[in-house]
């Protein structure tokens, strides 16, 4: 049977409750235990897909095609678990699930109602994740904050589950934030308690306590304080302090108990963890030799979060070459201006990542033709290899004018168009190629050289693709086909032959990059980029 744990935060929303869940996955799955994770978020948007990234961050998509909260990228980067499309349930999908049961008449002429219908709902895709994945442990997160009234039928389902499955078969955390003072010099618990409080009115009383702070907290009294006012163990009050680094997080709260109250609480007994490659990857990040700066190009990097998985993956491919990547967030539009050039002057790297719509992209194609003339490395990623696609096709093919059906409509070159059979009526919030695909790999490409396998499979989230009128042209000038469907209908990857690294992919490669497994492709691009510095060095 499943065991169940359930984290909800109080106090304030951003408290990190995602990277301590994905943190507990980890050292859980150190002990030989299965793990499995999912996110309820209390929106009423089906899903993310359509959603600002400013409002959001990005989009996650995982194998089998759902559009997710971002917080499942940390759980599959933590846990190494490729999650599924019941890992992420909003409140928009519960009741467009339970609307149209209720008019199949599946309810039988019933009152739909909140209780018990919502609830049933909830508890049903918790136990269905449980059934799929047939884990020794789930994890569910519960999104929002406490209080809020749109998280209360969440709140009343894992109320629910809990008592179902039985005493030793759940368990639930909630994660608060404990302000510091700096004029008494004191971290403040009555937010907690009053948090606590709160959860308790809602039926649901956490067994473990975790203490957000930004500031370390010494004072041990701290600890005493909020067991005894919260009714909980003194060593289920755990400290999470913000760390400048947050794959350290498993290791701190290793040290501090949490995996250890967690097994406890449930009767789970386990070996000791295994965390000598997560320590000793830690270490590496700990210590970089030297630093490599990419410049990420993109109409969103206001709020970095939007890139949150380009960002992680440049990382992971970084530490693993013993160098830190410093990451120039560039405004695409800012390159459309006279001067833009200047942003892009003194980098070792460009990468071009997802996005929709046509603002920005004439910066993008700035960006590309950047790269190209001047020998930088160049990884274009979904509309990063679309708008390299365009600028090449305008510019060393002189096709004037050339560009996307989705950015010009009326171009007399759309080089970048809907497929035979694809067309504009599919609803927004489901693109027509999401989910894990294959891609078949050209032999002697510098994808070959980065994969080295002949075939792979990367996750999509695109409605547009490379034009199969213009491939015959474009090659003839020099763009190499390096990546296809394995029927080769469809163009999946496109690089220049002869540079250090111009790379574009229709795929999203960040989305399985691990912080101890890189993705090749991230691998190639860093170390083409730190070539790049060393010999720019030498010549300087």
């Amino acid at each position: 049977m499943t065991k169940h744990i359930f984290v909800t935060g109080g106090v304030v929303s951003g408290l990190g409750k995602g990277i301590t869940a994905a943190s507990l996955g980890r050292l859980l799955k150190a002990r030989g235990l299965r793990v499995a994770a999912q996110k309820l978020d209390p929106y009423i948007n089906v899903d993310p897909g359509t959603m600002s990234p400013y409002q959001h961050g990005e989009v996650y998509v995982t194998e089998d095609g759902a559009e997710t909260d971002l917080d499942l990228g940390h759980y599959e980067r933590f846990i190494d678990e490729d999650l599924n499309s019941l890992s992420n349930l909003t409140t928009g999908r519960v009741y467009s699930n339970v609307i149209r049961k209720e008019r199949r008449g599946e309810y039988l002429g019933s009152t739909v109602q909140t209780i018990p219908h919502i609830t049933e709902e909830i508890k049903e895709s918790v136990k269905a994740l449980a059934g799929r994945t047939g884990a020794d442990v789930l994890i569910t997160e519960v999104g929002g904050t406490i209080g809020d009234i749109e998280s209360q039928p969440f709140i009343e389902a894992i109320r629910q589950i809990g008592r179902e499955a039985g005493r030793d078969n759940a368990a639930y955390i909630h994660v608060t934030l404990v302000p510091y003072l700096r004029a008494s010099g004191e971290h403040k618990t009555k937010p907690t308690q009053h948090s606590v409080k709160e959860l308790q009115g809602l039926g649901v009383s956490p067994d473990i306590i975790v203490l957000r702070s930004d500031e370390p907290i010494e004072d041990r009294g701290v600890f005493r304080k909020t067991a005894c006012f919260c009714n909980v163990a003194e060593d289920c009050v755990i400290g999470n302090v913000t760390l400048p680094n947050l794959y350290e997080a498993p290791l701190m709260l290793e040290e501090a108990g949490l995996a250890r109250a967690v097994c406890r609480r449930l009767g789970l007994e386990t070996p000791e963890p295994e965390l000598d490659g997560w320590r000793a990857m830690v270490e590496r990040m700990r210590a970089p030799r030297r630093s490599v700066r990419i410049g990420l190009v993109g109409k969103y990097v206001r709020l970095h979060d939007a890139y949150l998985s380009v960002a992680e993956a440049l990382r992971h491919a970084a530490w693993a070459e013993g160098a830190e990547a410093e990451i120039a967030w560039i405004d695409a539009e800012e390159l459309e201006k006279p001067e833009g050039a200047a942003l892009l002057s003194g980098l070792d790297g460009i990468i071009v990542p997802g996005g929709f719509g046509c603002r920005g992209t004439e910066g993008m194609f700035a960006a590309a033709r950047f790269a190209r003339e001047r020998h930088v490395p160049y990884f274009g990623i979904c509309l990063g290899m679309q708008t390299a696609v365009i600028e090449f096709a305008r510019d060393a093919a002189g096709l004037a004018g050339a560009n996307s059906r989705e950015f010009d409509p009326e171009s007399p070159y759309k080089v970048i168009d809907f497929m035979p059979g694809q067309s504009e009526s599919l609803d927004k919030g489901g693109t027509l190629r999401l989910g894990a695909w294959p891609c078949a790999v050209m032999p002697g490409t510098t994808l070959a050289r980065c994969y080295g396998a002949a075939e792979v499979s990367e996750r999509h989230r695109h409605r547009y693709e490379f034009s199969n009128d213009y491939r015959e042209l474009l090659e003839s000038k020099g763009l190499r086909l390096s990546g296809l469907s394995p029927d080769g209908r469809l163009v999946e990857a496109v690089e220049l032959g002869g540079e250090r690294f111009f790379v574009g992919v229709q795929y999203h490669p960040e989305f399985k990059s691990r912080p101890n497994r890189p993705h090749p492709l991230f691998t190639g691009f860093i170390r083409a980029a730190l070539d790049t510095q060393r010999l720019d060095s030498a010549k300087s």
